[in-house]
C-alpha cells in the first residue's frame, strides 16, 4: 500500500482544478444527525441509527459550496469542504430556481439538461481527500455563471427580515404576483420575464413614516413586453399595495439593472414574495 504524502500535495494538486459550484454526479450518501427519540422527518424515522443518531440518505450527487480560494489552499491548513446534495426538479421548479424565486435551490448551469439543482437546506462537511477521489463535473463554465451561483448562495443566507407590519401590508401584492406568476397569460409571462423585485424604504425600515419604492427589474433588451408598455403591468401591480400604517406613500418603476443606481441597489432589499412570513407564523 502506498504511503500517503503527509504534506497532502497530491490532494492539493487535484483540488487545484476544483471550483465553487463543481459537482460529483452519481450515487452518493448524505449524512446528518438527529435526536433518535425525536426524529422529525419520515426519512430520519426510517433510517436513523438509534445508537448514534446518524442518518444516511442516498442522493444524486453533491455540489461544492466552499469558495474557490479556500478549495485551492493547502489541505493541511484548510482540510474541510462544504457540500450540498443534488436534487432533481420539475421543469416549473427549475425555471423558478433559475430566476432566484426558490432560495432553497441553487441552479448548476452545467447540469441544466438533467435539471439537477443544489439543495441548500442540507449541507455536509467532508475532508478534501474525499473530494480528491471524486470525478469532477464542471458546474459553472463562465465568470457570469460562477457569479450567479455565488449570488444564489448569498441569497439563501442573507435574506432580509422585513418588518411584520410591512408583510401584512404587502399581502395583497404577494397574492397577486404569486397567483399570476405561472399562468399562461400576458401578466404571467411578464412576471416570469422579470429578473428580480426589490423594495427600498426611506428613510429606513424603522422610521415612524416610511416611503416605499418598488423596483421591478427587467432584462436590458426588454424595453417593452410583447409590444405592451411595462407601465400597464406596473399600474396593476402597484394597485395591490395600499398605503397604510407607517407606510404613507409608495411608488414603483420597471427598469433594467443597468438603469438602477448603485445607491438604490445597495439601499433596497430583494422581495422574495413566496417566502414572506411574520415572526409569529
Amino acid at each position: 500500500m502506498a504511503v500517503p504524502d503527509p504534506s497532502g500535495a497530491d490532494i492539493d494538486d487535484v483540488l487545484a482544478r476544483w471550483q465553487q459550484g463543481d459537482c460529483v454526479v452519481g450515487d452518493q450518501w448524505f449524512l446528518y444527525r438527529v435526536d433518535p427519540g425525536r426524529s422529525i422527518s419520515a426519512t430520519a424515522q426510517e433510517a436513523c441509527d438509534p445508537e448514534t443518531g446518524n442518518v444516511e440518505v442516498e442522493v444524486r450527487g453533491f455540489a461544492v459550496l466552499t469558495q474557490t480560494c479556500d478549495l485551492v489552499r493547502s489541505c493541511v491548513q484548510r482540510p474541510f469542504v462544504e457540500v450540498s446534495p443534488l436534487e432533481p426538479l420539475r421543469e416549473d421548479e427549475w425555471r423558478a430556481a433559475l430566476r432566484g424565486r426558490l432560495p432553497r435551490f441553487a441552479v448548476v448551469p452545467g447540469l441544466a439538461e438533467q435539471r439537477l439543482a443544489v439543495d441548500l437546506d442540507r449541507v455536509m462537511t467532508v475532508e478534501k481527500s474525499i473530494v480528491a477521489g471524486w470525478i469532477r463535473t464542471q458546474g459553472c463554465r463562465t465568470d457570469e455563471e460562477a457569479r450567479l451561483f455565488a449570488l444564489a448562495l448569498a441569497r439563501k443566507r442573507a435574506r432580509f427580515a422585513f418588518p411584520d407590519d410591512f408583510i401584512v401590508q404587502v399581502r395583497p401584492l404577494q397574492r397577486r404576483l404569486t397567483e399570476k406568476h405561472d399562468k399562461q397569460s400576458d401578466e404571467g409571462r411578464a412576471l416570469r420575464a422579470l429578473r428580480e423585485i426589490r423594495v427600498r424604504a426611506a428613510p429606513t425600515w424603522e422610521a415612524e413614516v416610511v416611503e416605499l419604492t418598488f423596483f421591478f427589474i427587467r432584462d436590458a433588451e426588454d424595453v417593452d413586453f410583447e409590444g405592451r408598455r411595462w407601465d400597464s403591468f406596473l399600474e396593476a401591480w402597484l394597485g395591490r399595495f395600499t398605503a397604510g400604517g407607517r407606510f404613507k406613500d409608495s411608488s414603483g418603476v420597471v427598469l433594467a439593472l443597468e438603469d438602477l443606481s448603485a445607491r438604490d441597489y445597495v439601499e433596497s432589499d430583494p422581495l422574495d414574495l413566496r417566502y414572506l412570513s411574520e415572526r409569529s407564523e
